[in-house]
C-alpha cells in the first residue's frame, strides 16, 4: 500500500510540472467593417503578463508558416499575434493572386496601417500581455507591414524585417519612429533594389533612428522560409544559415528592448 501510495504521489506530481502546451486560437475581429481572422498563440502555464509580438505573414496571407512562427515565439516566452491582412483568412497558393492582394492592401495607406494597428489593439488587449512591452515582425509583405507601423508612431519597442521590401519614410515619419528597428536582408536579393535600401538607410540615418541593417552574403529572397523553392520563382530559397542567425539576432534584440 505505501509502496501504491508513493507511485501515485510521483505520477501525481510529475503531471503537475509537465509544462503546458502552447494555445493556439483564432480571433475574429474587424476593421473599417471587413471582418478579419488573426491568429494568437502563448503558453498558458505562464500566469504573469509578458511582452507581446505581432507576426505579419508574407504576401501568401496568414499561412502556416506565419502561425509557425507565433508559436515558436510562444514557446520562447511570448504573447504572439498574427493579424490578417487581407480579411477573412484569405490565403493564395499562385503568386499572381497574393501579388493582386498584396498591392490592393499597399495601395491605400490608411487601409494598410489601419489593419495592422488593428492588429496591434487585438495583441495588447490580451490579458496575458503588457502593453508598454510589444514588438512586431514581419516577412516580405509583413516586413513593410511592421515599417508602416513605425512610420506611424506605434507605441513599439523593436521591429525586425526579414526579406522585406524597404519603404522610404517621409523626413516626419522617419523621425516619429519609436522602435529598434532590426533589417535583415538578403544580399543577392534583386527584388529589392539597391537604390530603394539606400533611400530607406538615408532617411533613417537623417532622422538618426536606432537600427541596425544586417546582409547576409549569398541568401535571397524567403530565406527564412523553408520549401520557398516550391513556387519555382527565381530568386526564392531557403537559406538555414541567415534563417538561424536571424532568429537568433531577434530573440538578442527582444531581451535587450523587452526585457525577456
Amino acid at each position: 500500500m505505501i509502496r501504491f501510495a508513493l507511485t501515485a504521489f510521483a505520477l501525481a506530481l510529475g503531471a503537475s510540472a509537465a509544462p503546458a502546451a502552447v494555445v493556439t486560437k483564432t480571433v475574429e475581429y474587424e476593421f473599417d467593417g471587413v471582418k478579419l481572422k488573426g491568429h494568437i498563440a502563448y503558453d498558458d502555464a505562464v500566469k504573469e503578463k509578458r511582452p507581446g509580438v505581432l507576426v505579419v505573414h508574407e504576401w501568401w496571407g496568414l499561412d502556416e508558416y506565419a502561425k509557425g512562427r507565433c508559436k515558436m515565439l510562444a514557446e520562447a516566452g511570448y504573447v504572439a499575434f498574427a493579424p490578417d491582412m487581407y480579411g477573412d483568412g484569405k490565403t493564395a497558393a499562385h503568386p499572381d493572386d497574393a501579388r493582386k492582394m498584396a498591392t490592393m492592401v499597399r495601395e491605400n495607406v490608411k487601409v494598410w496601417r489601419g489593419r495592422a494597428e488593428a492588429g496591434l489593439k487585438q495583441l495588447k488587449a490580451h490579458p496575458q500581455v503588457d502593453g508598454d512591452k510589444l514588438a512586431a515582425i514581419g516577412y516580405c509583405f509583413g516586413g513593410s507591414t511592421c515599417l508602416q507601423l513605425a512610420y506611424s508612431g506605434a507605441d513599439l519597442k523593436a521591429v525586425v524585417t526579414f526579406h522585406a521590401a524597404l519603404p522610404k519614410p517621409s523626413a516626419d515619419e522617419a523621425k516619429a519612429i519609436k522602435p529598434c528597428v532590426l533589417v535583415c536582408h538578403g544580399a543577392d536579393d534583386f527584388f529589392i533594389s539597391a537604390d530603394s535600401i539606400k533611400a530607406f538607410r538615408s532617411a533613417l540615418d537623417d532622422a538618426k533612428t536606432k537600427y541596425e541593417f544586417v546582409s547576409y552574403k549569398d541568401a535571397v529572397h524567403s530565406f527564412t522560409v523553408p520549401g520557398a523553392d516550391k513556387h519555382m520563382i527565381k530568386g526564392m530559397k531557403y537559406d538555414k544559415a541567415a534563417d538561424e542567425d536571424s532568429w537568433k539576432r531577434t530573440l538578442a534584440l527582444f531581451k535587450d528592448a523587452l526585457g525577456k
